[in-house]
């Protein structure tokens, strides 16, 4: 995958990235395995999503992949608030975070309406 000519793949893979080193961190240093194992899996599918979708045979599976990952993203945000506020990751991290997540979903809703409208 050529994340160079792709800016939403290279900001999910930056992103899953981001996700896996806090794993690490909640694992060893807050030993907190629930929800950061749901944060891991939600985080690094949205990226796997969007190689996914940049394989797709056609426009209705290229959509799908899209729609999957965004939904990802969704819930990634999901486990992050619930983190913060769980007071297992501090506020500003996690704000951090979440900005991200909300980056990218709103690029991948602009995607989404552009491939739909389209059809």
């Amino acid at each position: 995958m050529s994340l160079n000519k792709n800016p939403l793949a290279h900001k999910s893979y930056d992103f899953a990235l981001k996700i896996v080193l806090l794993y690490k961190e909640l694992i060893s240093i807050n030993k907190e395995y629930v929800l950061s194992k749901q944060l891991l899996r939600s985080g690094t599918s949205i990226g796997a999503n969007i190689s996914e979708a940049n394989g797709a045979i056609s426009k209705a599976d290229f959509s799908a992949k899209i729609s999957i990952a965004y939904k990802e993203s969704l819930e990634t945000k999901y486990w992050l608030s619930l983190l913060k506020d769980s007071d297992y990751l501090d506020k500003v991290k996690a704000d951090s975070l979440i900005e991200s997540a909300d980056e990218l979903s709103k690029i991948m809703f602009s995607i989404l309406k552009t491939t739909r409208i389209s059809k």
